[in-house]
C-alpha cells in the first residue's frame, strides 16, 4: 500500500516505515504529525484518486530529527572584470518516518482508468469531423510546394503566364493557384 501525500508543499510517494527527508517542519523531534493533504492512495486492489485531496485519508508520521543538508557552493564570475563572489548554501531538512496511512470514511474517488475512458471518446467525437475538409483544401498547394522551380516555370509557360523568369518559388506557387 502507497499514498501520494503533499507536505510542505512537495509531493512525496510514501509507504509504511518509509523514511523521507522533507523541507524543515515546524515540530519537535519524538512528536507525531499528521498529514490530511493526500492525493492519491493504492492498496494493491484498487486506486482512489482524490478530486483534489481524498476526504478522510490521513497519513501519519514521526518526526525523527531536524538536520541539514549538503552544503552547496554557488560561485559567481564575471571574466576579465574582477568580479567574483562565493557563496554558501546548507538546506535545512527533518526526517520522518511514516506510521500509518488511513483511508477513513467514503474517499471522494474514482479509479485512475474509468477517468481515462471516459475522457477519450467525446474528445476524438468533436475533433474529427472538422478535420476532414482542411486537408483538401491544402493537398493542391503541397502539390505544388513539392515540386521544383524548374517544375513551377514550365507549368506557367504551358498556362501562358507571362514574366516567369524573374519569379522566385512562392510567387510562382501564387500564380499557379
Amino acid at each position: 500500500m502507497y499514498a501520494i501525500v503533499e507536505i510542505a508543499g512537495q509531493q512525496f510517494k510514501v509507504q509504511k516505515d518509509q523514511k523521507i527527508f522533507v523541507h524543515r517542519l515546524d515540530a519537535k523531534e519524538g512528536s507525531k504529525v499528521d498529514f490530511d493533504r493526500v492525493l492519491l492512495v493504492d492498496d494493491g486492489k484498487k486506486v482512489s484518486l482524490g478530486a483534489p485531496v481524498i476526504s478522510g485519508a490521513t497519513v501519519s508520521a514521526k518526526v525523527e530529527e531536524h538536520l541539514k543538508g549538503d552544503k552547496v557552493i554557488v560561485f559567481r564570475k564575471k571574466r576579465r572584470k574582477g568580479y567574483a563572489k562565493k557563496n554558501g548554501h546548507r538546506q535545512s531538512f527533518t526526517a520522518l518516518t511514516i506510521n500509518d496511512i488511513k483511508v477513513g470514511g467514503k474517499p471522494a474517488a474514482k479509479t485512475s482508468t474509468a477517468k481515462k475512458e471516459d475522457d477519450s471518446p467525446k474528445a476524438e467525437t468533436k475533433k474529427a469531423a472538422p478535420k476532414k475538409a482542411a486537408p483538401k483544401k491544402e493537398a493542391a498547394k503541397d502539390d505544388l510546394s513539392s515540386k521544383t522551380v524548374a517544375e513551377l516555370k514550365e507549368m506557367a509557360k504551358a498556362k501562358g503566364i507571362e514574366g516567369i523568369s524573374s519569379m522566385k518559388k512562392a510567387d510562382l506557387i501564387k500564380a499557379l493557384s
